[in-house]
């Protein structure tokens, strides 16, 4: 039905179920087998897709393939009609995704004999919706691509130049740097995905509308969101941070925080760290026709747009942004813990929206109203079905987030998947069978066995900077945290932060489709790590045809996570 976030295949002649979950620009198919367990000559699904209004359908391609004749690797990319995804999920980005329209996704059993000739059973067909905006004219939840040293990167752009032509070495370089790469309006487009575009275009219609505009930052070193803000004027009043790096007079920070002097006039810009850090990275529009607010994980800057993993939520509306200009103004205010965090900005606000439970609440918070064990609690003691997180530093950071997710996962029945940054060059991720282990994409990108291709090192440092925690997606209670808070205690009651509590199926199932893409990519990369160290070739599995072999779905079957993670999404 037109509308809906999630919808189910309804041919219930094929062996098989299907269901859809809407993402923001993607979309999870999930697969189940109906009864019992497939048959030993399944070699997986083979998925096609039609746009809006399209006249053919578009098979979904996979990187892996079946062995040759000789037991090489096949180096192409095959359609999945002849190398089907031997997976019972799949996230999909299809071309024009904001299209108006249902997307109608066609999924087929493959099954080889044993001459290797492949056929297909009764196939399932669902159509979704999955329009620009998640709730159009209300809030609208963007992503980032994120995924700069992957194999989309290399074969889109790394070959038409290096990342260095895309992205400045350092961040003090931002505002000067000039990219060279030929094909870099594209490049940069693919990298920022849907939340620059929101982000600039929010600023866009600013301009636009001759609106008053307030923006907190806390990295500020990217040209397009600064040259907007100089050509905002004296309408723009901005709150700059100027901790640590920050405040050097050489930072990107420093360099924006001198243009916008001229632009805005000096009793618009101000600088400030609260007490540790201004981290929030909310823009707020309040004009005659436009008013929004942007709100979440992503900094403005080459990092946050380019290279990071992060989230940006616009929301629109004279009462949602309400509570965001009233926390900019106890910000400008005062620089005092004490003063913010004992005023109304650091309580719980509802949002207004219709239809939508959500509020919204600023830090720093003083102990009275500070929120870092309530959050916990509501993880820890509350959490009935699945916790999602993807959440920069939590393995870092001692504390009631880390101790409640960690009672979580060992709960048998409660399925947990999560990923957090490391603190040196990499990533943890929480994988399927309950352990926590490190991925490294530097030492990873030159480090790929066939039929995978080396991939640039650039853009270091911290890649997933999201901070969310979903809880529940499967049910009528689920909830999401989210915002620029870190889930710590310096976000609790020493920074400048933004956190929203939003109890919303659609918007929580579409958070969670962002963490299965970025777990899978990280999870795919560690078995390519235990591939190379092993020897072994990255190839879909045929059917058993020895003693002792197994189907390639054996697992899926046979180990109570994988079992629980087929069955929760189909």
């Amino acid at each position: 039905m037109a509308g809906e976030f999630q919808v189910s295949g309804r041919n219930s002649s094929a062996l098989f179920t299907l269901k859809l979950h809407r993402g923001d620009g993607m979309l999870l198919l999930a697969m189940n087998w109906k009864q019992g367990s497939p048959p030993q000559d399944f070699v997986g699904f083979a998925v096609e897709y039609k746009e809006p209004g399209g006249d053919r359908f578009f098979a979904l391609k996979n990187r892996l393939g079946f062995p040759g004749s000789a037991g090489e690797v096949v180096a192409d990319k095959l359609s999945t009609l002849r190398s089907p995804i031997q997976k019972f999920r799949w996230v999909h980005f299809p071309r024009n995704a904001e299209l108006s329209g249902e997307f109608v996704y066609r999924v087929k059993p493959v099954f080889m004999n044993g001459q290797d000739e492949l056929s297909f059973g009764e196939a399932q067909v669902a159509e979704i919706e999955l329009r620009r905006e998640t709730y159009p004219g209300q809030l609208n939840v963007t992503f980032t691509r994120g995924f700069v040293s992957s194999q989309a990167f290399v074969d889109r752009y790394e070959s038409a130049g290096p990342i260095s032509t895309l992205l400045p070495a350092k961040a003090a370089d931002g505002l000067t740097f000039n990219p060279t790469h030929p094909l870099k309006k594209e490049a940069l487009a693919w990298m920022g995905f849907e939340a620059r575009h929101a982000i600039l275009e929010t600023l866009d219609q600013a301009i636009a509308d001759k609106a008053d505009v307030r923006v907190v930052a806390y990295d500020l070193s990217e040209p397009d969101v600064v040259s907007r803000l100089v050509k905002i004027g004296r309408r723009l009043q901005i709150i700059i941070d100027d901790s640590k790096e920050h405040g050097e007079d050489v930072s990107g920070e420093t360099q924006a925080y001198t243009r916008l002097l001229k632009s805005a006039g000096k009793a618009n810009v101000k600088r400030q760290h609260m007490g540790s850090l201004q981290h929030n990275k909310t823009i707020i529009v309040d004009g005659p026709n436009v008013k929004k607010a942007v709100c979440g994980s992503t900094n403005f800057s080459w990092r946050g747009f380019f290279v990071q993993a992060n989230n940006a939520v616009v929301l629109e509306g004279a009462e949602p942004i309400k509570p965001f200009l009233a926390a900019f103004d106890a910000y400008w205010a005062s620089d005092k813990v004490s003063d913010f965090g004992g005023g109304p900005a650091a309580q719980w606000r509802d949002l207004g929206l219709a239809g939508i439970n959500a509020k919204v609440a600023f830090s720093p918070h003083v102990a009275e109203n500070a929120l870092l064990e309530g959050i916990a609690t509501d993880i820890g003691e509350n959490t009935k079905s699945c916790l999602f997180f993807s959440l920069a530093f939590l393995y870092q950071t001692e504390g009631p987030i880390l101790d409640a997710i960690n009672k979580v996962t060992n709960d048998p029945g409660v399925f947990a998947y999560g990923i957090s940054d490391r603190k040196v060059g990499g990533i943890e991720l929480l994988k399927p069978d309950g352990n926590i282990e490190p991925v490294f994409p530097s030492a990873l990108s030159k480090n790929v066995p066939e039929p995978f291709s080396s991939e640039p090192t650039g853009g270091g440092g911290i890649r997933m900077h999201h901070k969310f925690v979903v809880i529940d997606f499967d049910k009528p209670t689920a909830r999401l945290y989210f915002g620029s808070y870190n889930f710590s205690s310096p976000a609790d009651i020493k920074n400048g932060e933004n956190l929203l509590l939003i109890r919303d199926r659609r918007i929580a199932v579409s958070y969670v489709v962002e963490a299965l893409r970025i777990f899978d990519h990280y999870h795919f990369r560690i078995e390519q790590q235990d591939a190379k160290k092993a020897r072994k070739k990255l190839q879909l599995l045929k059917p058993p045809r020895a003693a002792g072999e197994r189907p390639w779905w054996h697992e899926h079957f046979s180990v109570p996570r994988k079992i629980r993670d087929r069955e929760l999404f189909a």
